[in-house]
């Protein structure tokens, strides 16, 4: 296995940098590290600890530009997309600062006059996390930013795509006074670094963002110490557009979910179930819109769309096209690629199909790129069962201005996050994760810092009356 790992950049195939990869003799030592700073960093008071993230962020902010090019080059999105991101990795950082000093216990009624029953929280422990290429900062942030909040240390492993962009927010978190060994990063492969994390005596809870299999495979290695876990994982998000909808706006918001980072994001649009009596209308504005869009490299202005990050994921996205295409599906726009193996950058055309089933694998399959499948359903009921149907539980999203259709559609769905008339519901104060096989645990909100913490009840007796 090579010593370095080679950052490259999608949009060009370049070589960006070589960084480190951690011998598994190096990751145990920042383990134990970790341990021990987890057992200092536990003391330090919860008002001194907002202060520490709130420089963080301050520093993560004045070096914006910095890290956002930096993101770009490594994953591809488009600059803006990437600003937007630093920006919402700090809003995280923000919030929990603030929750640090809201961590409260309780007393509860005891039974007897003589006794008297306390509740504390207390940090979990050293928490080790795993986050993928897709949003390099913010999934980096929304783990670390509780759990330095609740008093754990915290050791995350990049992506192998993305280092770059955690590294750089590692160093800064250390300029900013948070100790070296209460934050740390390692790099290496996923397989090896997943199964000292689990293996380790010194960690407590495992985070993770990334595919269901692997997160099964986590959940499994986590067993056999009992590690807590927090999963967020594949998804399949419907997007439902009622006959009441405004179709100009739904389009719009469409946009925005499904094209963003190249439609290489957990809770993007993956099926766009459209009421029968609209269908057509919908399908000539939305392909309207699609055909707008600029594709190309992320740090050229005016850019919308950039490029797959790999090999793999593109062979997926040009299998489930054509597999689509095979099957009866309808090319309203796209259908088109750049792609050198050899240099090794890849992109996909927005591409709109119409006419699209069941028995096409791109309605069963998460595909992860910029291809948006539309269907038509007659009633809510058939379009709830079209979206439900599917192992996943992450994010839908439906558009209407009936109250009791939208109300309908909440209570039917089956999925932890919805977007009504709302193509981007993400924020760092809501709660953020999927049900079914889309995950376990929330982050984001007051839920979010939960799972770093151990609640302890204290019974006092032999008390004066």
């Amino acid at each position: 296995m090579s010593k370095t790992i080679k950052v490259k950049n999608p949009a060009t195939g370049e070589l960006i940098q070589e960084v480190t990869r951690h011998t598994v003799e190096e990751i145990n030592r920042a383990l134990e590290n970790g341990q021990k700073g987890f057992e200092k960093w536990a003391k330090v008071n919860a008002h001194e600890r907002s202060r520490l993230l709130k420089a963080w962020s301050q520093k993560i902010q004045e070096n914006k530009e910095e890290i956002a090019k930096v993101m770009t080059m490594e994953n591809g999105k488009p600059l803006q997309e990437s600003i937007g991101e630093v920006n919402y990795a700090t809003s995280y950082i923000d919030w929990y600062a603030e929750e640090a000093v809201r961590i409260y216990g309780r007393t509860i009624p005891a039974s007897s006059e003589t006794k008297r029953i306390t509740v504390s929280r207390q940090p979990i422990g050293q928490v080790a996390a795993i986050t993928p290429w897709n949003f390099p900062a913010a999934m980096m942030t929304r783990k670390a930013a509780p759990a330095l909040a609740a008093g754990c240390s915290f050791i995350v492993k990049a992506a192998e795509e993305t280092p770059l962009t955690t590294m750089t927010l590692v160093e800064l978190a250390y300029e900013a006074g948070i100790p070296k060994d209460a934050i740390q990063y390692v790099n290496g492969r996923g397989s090896v670094v997943g199964q000292l994390f689990t293996d380790s005596p010194f960690v407590r809870k495992i985070t993770f963002t990334g595919s269901t299999p692997i997160g099964k495979a986590l959940i499994k290695g986590s067993a056999d110490t009992v590690k807590h876990v927090t999963m967020e994982l594949g998804g399949h998000a419907p997007l439902i557009i009622a006959e009441d909808a405004d179709l100009d706006y739904a389009v719009g918001q469409t946009i925005i979910s499904k094209y963003r980072n190249a439609g290489q994001t957990c809770v993007c649009v993956n099926r766009i179930l459209v009421h029968e009596n609209v269908v057509d209308a919908f399908a000539e504005k939305f392909t309207a819109a699609v055909n707008k869009l600029k594709v190309g490299n992320g740090l050229e202005a005016g850019t919308d769309v950039g490029p797959i990050i790999n090999e793999k994921g593109y062979d997926k996205i040009v299998a489930q096209v054509n597999d689509a295409i095979e099957k009866g599906a309808e090319v309203l726009t796209g259908n088109k690629y750049e792609a050198d193996k050899e240099q090794g950058y890849f992109f996909v055309y927005p591409t709109v199909l119409k006419n699209v089933d069941a028995s096409m694998d791109i309605m069963q399959e998460e595909t992860f790129g910029p291809i948006a499948p539309i269907t038509s359903f007659k009633t809510l009921e058939e379009a709830v069962e079209i979206a439900n149907n599917t192992p996943y539980g992450l994010a839908a999203y439906f558009f209407t201005n009936d109250y009791r259709t939208g109300t309908y559609l909440h209570d039917h769905l089956d999925f932890g996050i919805i977007g009504w008339n709302d193509g981007a519901p993400s924020a760092a104060h809501a709660p953020f994760g999927g049900m079914k096989e889309s995950g376990l645990g929330r982050e984001g909100g007051t839920e979010g810092i939960e799972p770093y913490l151990e609640t302890k009840y204290l019974s006092v007796g032999n008390l004066l009356n």
